[in-house]
C-alpha cells in the first residue's frame, strides 16, 4: 500500500475478561515524545489502574526506529509484544495504544494475558475511525516574486502542504508533497511557472 492508517481522534474501547477490566485507548501519535505524551496522559486518567501496557508505531509503519512497546509491570512478553504484533500487523501508522488493566481478582496466567491483551488491541483496531495517511516528501521551490499569486493560489486548490517560506531576492517555499500524486503535479506546476522555477528533490539535494 502507498497509505497507511491513523485514527482522526483519541478513541476507547473497553473489555471484560474474568473480571479484569480492560481499557484500550487509541489515538494518533506523530512521533516518540507525542507517543510518550499520551501513554503518560493515559497514566494520569487512571491513576488507580494496576497496569498501563503499551504499544506504538509513531511514524509510517515502515519506519522500525518509531516502534516500542511497554510490558508495564505483567509478565515479560505477555502485553506489550502481542500489542506491538496486532499494531504490525494492521497497516496503522502514527497509532499509540494503551491498554489498561484493572485486576479483577483471577489471575489469567501468561497464555491467557498474552490472549487478552492482544484480543484488546485486535478489537479496538477494528472499530477505530481512520484515515489514510499518505506518506509525503520535502521539496523546495523557488520562484520570482511576479509568480508568487498565482502559485500560492494554485497550492491553495491542491493537496501540497506549505511548511514554511523564506522572503529575499526570491522566494522559496518548502513543501511537503505527497509522493504518488507529486509526479503530475510537478509538470502542471512547471508549465504554470512556463519553466521559470527552481524546484530540489531529496534525491538531489
Amino acid at each position: 500500500m502507498d497509505y497507511y492508517l491513523s485514527p482522526i481522534h483519541t478513541q476507547r474501547f473497553d473489555l471484560e475478561i474474568k473480571n479484569s477490566q480492560f481499557i484500550t485507548t487509541v489515538s494518533r501519535t506523530k512521533g516518540r515524545e507525542a507517543a510518550k505524551a499520551f501513554i503518560d496522559e493515559i497514566r494520569q486518567r487512571y491513576p488507580d489502574a494496576n497496569h498501563h501496557c503499551s504499544a506504538f508505531i509513531a511514524g509510517a509503519p515502515n519506519n522500525v526506529h518509531l516502534w516500542d512497546q511497554s510490558d508495564d509491570g505483567e509478565p515479560k512478553g505477555t502485553a506489550g509484544k502481542p500489542m506491538m504484533n496486532v499494531l504490525q500487523h494492521s497497516d496503522f501508522g502514527e497509532t499509540t495504544v494503551v491498554v489498561t488493566r484493572f485486576f479483577g481478582g483471577i489471575k489469567l496466567g501468561a497464555g491467557g494475558l498474552v490472549r487478552a491483551y492482544s484480543q484488546a488491541v485486535q478489537e479496538a483496531l477494528s472499530q477505530t475511525i481512520y484515515e489514510s495517511v499518505y506518506p509525503r516528501s520535502p521539496i523546495q521551490l523557488k520562484i520570482t516574486y511576479p509568480l508568487l499569486g498565482k502559485v500560492e493560489y494554485w497550492l491553495e486548490q491542491s493537496d501540497i502542504e506549505i511548511t514554511n517560506k523564506t522572503y529575499s531576492d526570491s522566494v522559496v517555499i518548502d513543501l511537503a508533497v505527497i509522493e504518488r500524486t507529486w509526479p503530475e503535479q510537478k509538470v502542471i506546476l512547471t508549465d504554470l511557472c512556463q519553466g521559470s522555477l527552481t524546484l530540489i528533490e531529496p534525491d538531489k539535494a
